[in-house]
């Protein structure tokens, strides 16, 4: 369980994250599984639905295909659903919603290989949860939503690590919302981009070991560069949702589940 040090960490920052969640061999099966939706990406080639998860492909210079993401990866790897559901992700994440229970809207698999060029600019993730009326409610006044990264690899200064602007240097509304109202989707991430509700300088890199995990709500402000180093870079992005906020139905066989403490997996 979180401390109440920690709680005050992530309500100030927007973030924390949390040292050696997982262990090694963990995180051995994890890269497994992501070696095989790799190969199965291969195969597949072009972006679609397959066995119970949707890969969203692209192309290189080199015409090798680019995982840009496996949305609902668990569908296609149970292993990696059984990881959204271990204790240690998820009993945090209630202590931050504040309920006994959620609704897993993410089971995502992130890859950023070396020279693949994938990068996401400055966003926030209530971007990606409000798409207009009936699509989301905060219903606990803290965002109703908590994401979870953890790192499969270790993450770098140099692999395409996350940044994150702190609260005091976003200028946004009472909730923290800056994107939608004065941009379509985005900010650019290079030195010097328009965005005067952020001061970039400001932006706090995080890095950490594999098996270490980000806790983060939807109005954090955050992004990441591409991979330039000869590693890799893959994460698996886990979101809890308070019950009853989220409209939305999200892609992927079994989306939407309910989770709480009685059903929590114990692979630990």
């Amino acid at each position: 369980m979180l401390t109440s040090s920690q709680i005050s960490e992530f309500i100030e920052k927007g973030w924390i994250i949390l040292p050696n969640v997982f262990s090694l061999d963990e995180m051995a099966q994890a890269r497994a599984a992501f070696e095989r939706l790799s190969a199965t990406a291969r195969r597949l080639r072009m972006t679609q639905n397959h066995a119970g998860s949707y890969f969203v492909l692209g192309g290189s210079q080199d015409d090798d295909v680019v995982i840009q993401r496996v949305v609902w990866a668990g569908g296609c790897e149970p292993t990696l659903l059984d990881l959204s559901a271990d204790r240690r992700l998820l009993e945090p994440s209630l202590q931050l919603l504040g309920s006994e229970q959620c609704e897993q809207l993410l089971c995502q698999a992130h890859f950023k290989m070396p020279g693949d060029g994938v990068s996401f600019d400055w966003h926030q993730d209530i971007q990606h949860r409000d798409k207009g009326p009936g699509t989301w409610r905060d219903l606990n006044g803290r965002g109703s939503y908590v994401q979870t990264l953890t790192l499969i690899d270790d993450m770098t200064d140099h692999n395409g690590p996350l940044q994150f602007i702190p609260r005091h240097a976003v200028r946004g509304d009472a909730e923290g919302r800056i994107f939608g109202a004065h941009y379509d989707y985005a900010v650019p991430m290079q030195a010097g981009a328009h965005a005067p509700d952020i001061d970039v300088s400001a932006a706090v890199t995080v890095t950490g070991q594999s098996g270490s995990v980000l806790f983060f709500g939807p109005y954090a402000v955050h992004g990441s560069t591409a991979n330039t180093s000869s590693q890799p870079r893959r994460v698996l992005i886990n979101g809890y949702a308070y019950p009853g906020a989220n409209g939305r139905v999200y892609p992927g066989e079994g989306s939407g589940r309910i989770l709480s403490r009685s059903s929590w997996s114990t692979q630990a």
